[in-house]
């Protein structure tokens, strides 16, 4: 197994999503001479061709339109969005087209395209570039929403997306684009859609998160751990669409509290789905009422101030003894 950054594991599952498929192409804006903005296609154009890595102008409709034309007629188009926050002009077609086609024809026609997106903060991006903007796809039913953390997650989980016959949203954090290095398998792997992670099993309290913020929770666990004794389970959803409600619900009827951890605004989040979830499903297992530790109701800040604004070390901490200590 080589040690690779989550960009090089998306170029590794890419590759060789390609080399076992000839439907399957990459098209967006940058994605093939200059690799795109984060690199993650560098080295494809000359490997694969201009027909099947395509540069595309910079129209994030025109990317998504065709795309959707390309899966109708065969293909298995991987569309790159630069950044999350580019993604409005484009929800149209996602929403009233790829993610309706199967309900549309009665099954007689799927969409199986990938729209692959950096979204997240801690980056110091400009404006609109590090929004995270995940509910407006959960909210359209049609699409599937993953979010990967981790270098073995994302190669996994892309190629899983890659074979799936509905659209399907591969959410990167930017932030852990170039975080680390994980020990990844060579050979093409698959992680099964709507299946969580448990990152870190404990007794005391349930943190559910993903993107980011699921690093930060492992990290301040292992904290507590070891100054306070204190025994965190951590799970990292990393699919939101479906979501893993087993998972949690087996982790909530263990621990009875339950912190939910993500960067996008507090209001309309999807904490808050996961919150309704669990009181719909698993109540009378709770020993407290659910905690909640996002971003701000406010657009996203400058950077000099957006440590503050995601949710940091300090604030976690904060959180985690308010959850524990109702």
């Amino acid at each position: 197994m080589a040690l690779l950054t989550m960009v090089q594991a998306i170029n590794q599952a890419l590759a060789q999503a390609m080399e076992a498929d000839g439907r399957v192409m990459v098209l967006g804006e940058d994605v093939g001479k200059n690799g795109g903005v984060f690199r993650a296609t560098e080295g494809l154009q000359e490997r694969f061709g201009e027909h099947r890595v395509v540069d595309t102008p910079l129209a994030e409709s025109a990317i998504i339109g065709a795309s959707i034309g390309l899966a109708l007629n065969g293909m298995r188009p991987v569309a790159e969005l630069q950044f999350m926050g580019f993604i409005y002009p484009a929800m149209d077609q996602l929403a009233t087209q790829a993610a309706r086609y199967r309900f549309r024809t009665a099954g007689q026609y799927t969409v199986p395209m990938v729209v692959r997106a950096p979204f997240g903060g801690g980056v110091r991006t400009p404006e609109l570039h590090s929004d995270s903007l995940e509910v407006l796809c959960t909210h359209t039913p049609g699409l599937k929403v993953v979010i990967p953390s981790t270098p073995v997650d994302v190669k996994g989980l892309l190629l899983a997306a890659i074979d799936d016959p509905d659209p399907v949203m591969v959410l990167e954090p930017m932030k852990l684009y170039r975080a680390f290095r994980q020990e990844v398998p060579e050979q093409p792997y698959r992680l099964p859609l709507g299946k969580a992670r448990l990152v870190r099993e404990g007794k005391d309290l349930t943190v559910i998160s993903w993107g980011a913020p699921v690093l930060l929770a492992e990290k301040v666990a292992a904290k507590l751990a070891e100054e306070k004794g204190l025994s965190l389970e951590v799970i990292d959803v990393r699919s939101l669409v479906p979501l893993d409600m087993e998972t949690i619900a087996q982790s909530v009827e263990k621990t009875g509290r339950v912190l939910i951890v993500h960067e996008a605004v507090r209001t309309s989040g999807f904490a808050g789905e996961i919150v309704a979830r669990i009181n719909e499903e698993v109540f009378y297992s709770l020993e407290a009422p659910i905690v909640r530790l996002t971003g701000f109701d406010t657009p996203y800040p400058v950077p000099q101030v957006e440590d503050d604004w995601l949710p940091n070390e300090r604030r976690l901490l904060q959180a985690i003894e308010r959850a524990l200590s109702d």
